[in-house]
C-alpha cells in the first residue's frame, strides 16, 4: 500500500487559472484588474482635455460632427505611417524620410495613374486604381528596403540614411514632374480621399459597427481561452464584461458621430436627383458615415497590431529592440529584420500618400513636408520609447489623433503656422520627457 499526497486546495484569494499551490495575492486593484495600461489611459483623458479646451477656445466650433468627422480624415495618413514608426523607434532607430517618401510615392503615383493607366485602360477602369496602389506601394516599399540595407548591411546610422533620404526623395518628387502638380483622374482612387463619396453611409456605417463589436467580444473570448489554456491567471468575468461594453461604447459613440454629419442640402439635392430619389417636403438627411482612408487607416492599425504581437517577426523586432546583442546570440537575423522594417516603413508611406493625394485630389512635390515631425511624434506621444523595446500600435495611431486635433484646434483659433510648428515641437519634447521620467520611475 503506497501513501498518497494531495494539493492543497487553492485558497479563494487565488485567481482563478493558477497553478495549484500558488501563493495567494492580494486582490487586484480596479484598473489593474481591468490590466489597463494606465499611460494609455491618461493619453485619452489628454485627448479629452485637449478637445473640451478647443471646444472652449474655438467658440463651440471643434466638438462639431463636421470638425470631428474632418479630423478624423485628416490623421489617417499620420495614423497609417505612425504604425511603422513604432517598429523602427523600438528597434533603437529613426525614419526621417518618411514625409519624403510620401512625396515622392503620391507623385509617382499621380504620373503612373495620368501618363500611361489612363491611356492604357480609359476612365475609371478598376484596374487603374489597383495598379496605381502596387506601383506606389512597390516603390514605397524599395526605397525603404535600400535605407534598411545602408543601415544594416554598410552599418550607416539611421539617422544619417534617413536625413540624406529626406533630401534625396523630396528633390526626387520635384523631380518625377519637374515641380508641376498633377491632378488625379480616376474616381475610384479619389475614394481614398473620403469626402461625399469616399464615405460609406449611415447603414453601412452600422454595419461596421456591429461587425466591430461582435469582433470585440470575440477577441475577449479567445483571450480568456488563450489563458486557460495555458494556466494563465484570469481578469474576472466583470472586468471583461467592462473592458468589452467599453469597446463597443467607444465604437458607438464613434458610429452616431460620423453618422450626425449630413450632406449639405445642396449636394443632398443633387445626389437623390441623380440616384431617382424622391426628395420629401421637409428635405433629405443623408449621413457620411464613416470615411474610405479611417476605414483603412483602422485596417492598418489592426494588421499592424496582429503582426507586432501574434507573429515571430513581431517578437523579434521588440527583442532586437530591447537588447540588439542578445538578440543577436539568440540567432535571430537582426540585419535581415532590419531591412524588412525599414520596407514596410516605406511601404505604409506610400499607403498615406494615396490617401494624402486622393484627399488633396492632386500631387504635389511639396506633399508631406514636416509629415516626419508629426509622425514620430505620434510614436512617442502613444507611448513608444525612444530607448527601444516598446510601444504599442495602438497608443500611436491615438497619439496621430492627438497631434492632428492640436492642429485642428489651433486652425479654428487662427494660430498662423509658424505658432502651430512651435506648439508641436514643444509637446513632442514633452513628451519625451514623461518617457523619460516613466522610465526611471519603473526601474
Amino acid at each position: 500500500m503506497t501513501d498518497t499526497t494531495t494539493a492543497a486546495p487553492v485558497p479563494s484569494s487565488q485567481p482563478k487559472g493558477a497553478p495549484a499551490g500558488a501563493p495567494a495575492s492580494a486582490p487586484p486593484s480596479f484598473l489593474g484588474a481591468l490590466e489597463i495600461d494606465i499611460r494609455f489611459l491618461g493619453m485619452i483623458g489628454a485627448l479629452a482635455v485637449i478637445w473640451i479646451a478647443f471646444d472652449f477656445l474655438a467658440n463651440g466650433t471643434f466638438l462639431t460632427p463636421r470638425n470631428l468627422w474632418n479630423l478624423s480624415v485628416q490623421s489617417s495618413s499620420i495614423a497609417v505611417m505612425s504604425t511603422g514608426m513604432v517598429l523602427v523607434i523600438v528597434m533603437r532607430h529613426i525614419d526621417l524620410s518618411v514625409g519624403s517618401i510620401l512625396g515622392v510615392t503620391g507623385m509617382i503615383m499621380a504620373v503612373f495613374q495620368v501618363n500611361y493607366l489612363l491611356p492604357a485602360f480609359g476612365f475609371n477602369h478598376p484596374a487603374v486604381m489597383i495598379l496605381t496602389l502596387a506601383a506606389g506601394i512597390g516603390v514605397g516599399a524599395a526605397i525603404g528596403a535600400l535605407h534598411g540595407f545602408v543601415i544594416a548591411y554598410l552599418g550607416v546610422p539611421a539617422f544619417i540614411v534617413t536625413l540624406g533620404g529626406l533630401l534625396v526623395w523630396r528633390g526626387a518628387a520635384w523631380a518625377v514632374a519637374e515641380g508641376k502638380t498633377i491632378p488625379l483622374v480616376d474616381d475610384n482612387f479619389k475614394l481614398l480621399g473620403g469626402g461625399a463619396d469616399g464615405s460609406i453611409g449611415a447603414t453601412w456605417s452600422w454595419v461596421v459597427a456591429i461587425v466591430a463589436c461582435v469582433a470585440i467580444a470575440a477577441a475577449a473570448v479567445q483571450a480568456r481561452r488563450q489563458r486557460q489554456r495555458f494556466h494563465f491567471p484570469l481578469k474576472p468575468v466583470w472586468a471583461e464584461i467592462v473592458t468589452v461594453a467599453a469597446g463597443c461604447l467607444a465604437v458607438v459613440a464613434a458610429t452616431l458621430m460620423v453618422n450626425a454629419y449630413t450632406l449639405p442640402a445642396v449636394l443632398a439635392r443633387r445626389y437623390a436627383e441623380s440616384a431617382g430619389i424622391a426628395i420629401p417636403p421637409e428635405g433629405l438627411s443623408i449621413s457620411f458615415g464613416y470615411a474610405v482612408p479611417v476605414l483603412v487607416a483602422v485596417a492598418v492599425g489592426i494588421v499592424m497590431t496582429f503582426i507586432t504581437t501574434r507573429t515571430r517577426f513581431g517578437r523579434y523586432v521588440f527583442a532586437i529592440g530591447g537588447n540588439p546583442e542578445a538578440a543577436e546570440l539568440a540567432g535571430i537575423n537582426t540585419k535581415r529584420v532590419t531591412l524588412a522594417v525599414f520596407a514596410l516603413m516605406g511601404a505604409l508611406a506610400a499607403i498615406g500618400a494615396a490617401i494624402s493625394t486622393a484627399r488633396l485630389n492632386s500631387a504635389t512635390n511639396a506633399q508631406g513636408t514636416l509629415d516626419e515631425l508629426y509622425v514620430i511624434a505620434a510614436a512617442v506621444i502613444g507611448g513608444t520609447s525612444l530607448s527601444g523595446g516598446s510601444g504599442t500600435i495602438a497608443g500611436a495611431m491615438v497619439g496621430a489623433l492627438v497631434m492632428q486635433s492640436l492642429q485642428s484646434g489651433m486652425v479654428l483659433m487662427r494660430v498662423d503656422t509658424p505658432y502651430q510648428n512651435i506648439v508641436v515641437g514643444i509637446v513632442l519634447v514633452f513628451a519625451v520627457w514623461i518617457d523619460t521620467v516613466y522610465r526611471k520611475r519603473i526601474k
